[in-house]
């Protein structure tokens, strides 16, 4: 699944600022590492389906199969087809981000979490075509995988003899084996429901780019394929509860723990069709607005050598603004915020002066007058930041705040 980091802007807008330091998205849990320059980051919640499946399978399957086999193994294979899952929807989103980055899209990184993965995207897609390629290289990747590790699995199970039905297929298999059998049908699946037409599925994802190249209107195909994707999770959440109450689905089939599955993977595609919605309405109505139009020109301003003592005095003068600018003259030197003075000693305040405590301009990501609002507000979600300083040939003309555009949106959208 390719989301945009747009959704970062459903933040309240009362939320404390946080100083314009260039830096990527801070998504939860921690940074694997990176592959051509794209993050990999690793959501906490993985541990919860990491788990499920380890457990599913060391204490279900593989011991069904392989009686014969020792705890040790069991365990150790289990470990080693999760580790393999999530290698494969690693690959799935590595598809989407290196084809997105052919397209002309920026890419900020790739979350794997509970419900599988996310490759995060700087705006929408410049055309239905970059749209349409990007998106349905991930599917195609994932069908490829388990068709690749299903017949990998079959010849080492095999090994060379009539290949039997899959039963005796896996009750044969040695530990690579099983989990190469066991991962074909998973990315099968994996591959196939993603192509499901609701957004933000891929499928979803695919059907907007087909609307959009027919429609030549980006939000009107994107509110149809999110409205597919709403019908798709009410389907799913009325499947779930269904077996969650003893019912059986044909192929799903029934049980408490594939109906909780259910129910939250309805809830979760119905949230991401929403927001995915309010993503492009935000982008369409800011395009064209310069950020000169909504930026505060007239934030206080601190000499690079006043102390922090009187810093201190200064916040308390201006109690809504976070971060003040540094400047010489008009020109930007650097900001200074309310978390920086809690990094300087109480028993220091008097000694020590802005420019020892800011953070320096050339550390700072900003935004310029002329800029569409659309544009900077990409920059404010992607820096993970609450506010950016406008500047022109180096001097400062006032800030943005993430705050100051959703007000603007809202009433907008209140008006039109």
């Amino acid at each position: 699944m390719a989301t945009t980091t747009m959704d970062r802007t459903g933040q309240a807008p009362d939320a404390p600022a946080r100083p314009a330091v260039r830096r990527s998205v801070q998504q939860p849990g921690f940074r694997l590492g990176s592959i051509r320059g794209i993050a990999i980051r690793l959501d906490w919640s993985l541990v919860v389906i990491f788990l499920l499946i380890a457990f599913n399978l060391g204490a279900g399957l593989l011991p069904a199969l392989h009686p014969d086999w020792s705890p040790l193994t069991v365990w150790a294979t289990a470990l080693a087809a999760a580790v393999a899952f999530f290698a494969s929807v690693l690959a799935h989103e590595l598809a989407h981000a290196l084809v997105g980055r052919r397209q002309g899209i920026a890419v900020d990184g790739i979350t794997l979490f509970v419900f599988g993965g996310m490759a995060h995207l700087r705006g929408e897609p410049g055309s239905p075509r970059a749209e349409f390629f990007m998106t349905i290289v991930g599917p195609l990747t994932s069908l490829a995988l388990g068709i690749l590790c299903w017949l990998a699995g079959a010849a080492l199970a095999s090994r060379g003899a009539a290949t039997p039905i899959p039963e005796m297929l896996m009750q044969r298999a040695n530990p690579l084996a099983t989990v190469l059998l066991w991962l074909g049908p998973v990315n099968v699946f994996l591959g196939v429901f993603n192509l499901l037409p609701g957004f933000p599925l891929d499928g979803g994802r695919v059907l907007r780019a087909l609307l959009w190249r027919i429609t030549g209107d980006l939000a009107r195909a994107t509110r149809w394929a999110s409205n597919a994707g709403r019908a798709l999770a009410l389907g799913l959440l009325f499947l779930g509860t269904l077996m969650l109450f003893g019912g059986r689905v044909p192929i799903l089939g029934g049980g408490f723990v594939q109906g909780m599955w259910l129910v939250f993977l309805g809830w979760f595609l119905n949230v991401a069709a929403m927001r995915s919605y309010e993503q492009v309405i935000f982008r369409e109505l800011l395009r064209g607005v310069p950020v000169a139009r909504l930026m505060r020109p007239d934030a206080p301003r601190l000499d690079a050598n006043e102390s922090v003592d009187r810093i201190a005095d200064r916040f308390l003068e201006a109690p809504t603004d976070r971060c003040l600018p540094v400047v010489e003259g008009q020109d930007l030197r650097g900001l200074v915020c309310l978390s920086d003075l809690r990094k300087v000693p109480r028993t220091e305040w008097g000694r020590r002066q802005a420019a020892e405590v800011m953070t320096p301009m050339g550390e700072l990501a900003a935004t310029r007058p002329d800029e569409d609002v659309a544009d900077a507000l990409a920059k404010l979600t992607s820096q993970d930041v609450d506010q950016l300083p406008v500047v022109e040939d180096g001097q400062l003309r006032g800030f943005l705040r993430r705050a100051d555009v959703l007000r603007w949106l809202e009433l907008q959208r209140a008006t039109s």
